[in-house]
């Protein structure tokens, strides 16, 4: 199944890009099960399940970490952000 995928801020910056298009094997059902996929990347992208309070969107949604991915879905991952 293709999923569109988005990253934002200081985690675009790091990974170096900013959306993509994946294949996800079969048994990629979940946000969460997603970021460990992407995390076995290698540097940078353990960001994904390192980084506290890293949100996620599903098809522009908020969503938790047990929300389900699906054919088509936009997923979009936001990392904390400060300001003032």
């Amino acid at each position: 199944m293709h999923i569109h995928l988005l990253y934002f801020a200081g985690l675009r910056e790091m990974l170096g890009v900013a959306t993509e298009t994946l294949e996800l094997p079969a048994e990629i059902e979940t946000v969460a099960a997603l970021r460990e996929l992407l995390a076995a990347r290698g540097a940078p992208w353990t960001a994904l399940v390192t980084t506290k309070n890293l949100r996620a969107a599903v098809n522009q949604e908020m969503a938790g970490q047990d929300a389900r991915v699906h054919a088509g879905d936009e997923v979009a991952f936001f990392p904390p952000v400060t300001g003032g």
